[in-house]
């Protein structure tokens, strides 16, 4: 249910940058989120769909871009990527650990007409 508020927040941050282009219409969204954000694609694009509806941004593409996580082991330093694996360093099993990255949700583009 949090892809409400953050569909919402999608919407109010789209149209503050459309206003400030003087655009007409926002035609396509670019979306990074990373592995660990509790974010659902298909969540974010249906209220999309109802809280866009009657905006100029109505209509707009959602596109989605996934970023993998990196972890680092706090024992033995090794980098990795996640996998479904768990959480646990490969090299020396060990669970202390930290994320690099993967946590990520930020808009990268936004497309507009004017």
């Amino acid at each position: 249910m949090h892809e409400l508020s953050v569909t919402e927040s999608i919407l109010e941050i789209s149209l503050r940058h459309a206003n400030k282009a003087n655009a007409k219409r926002v035609t396509n969204l670019y979306l990074v989120i990373g592995q660990l954000a509790s974010i659902v694609d298909d969540s974010v694009q249906f209220y999309w769909d109802i809280v866009s509806k009657g905006t100029i941004a109505e209509g707009a593409i959602l596109h989605f871009q996934r970023l993998p996580a990196t972890l680092e082991c706090l024992d033995c330093k090794h980098k990795y990527t996640l996998d479904s694996d768990g959480f646990s360093c490969p090299d020396c099993k060990s669970d202390h650990v930290k994320v690099i990255s993967g946590d990520e949700f930020f808009m990268e583009a936004i497309d507009v007409e004017n």
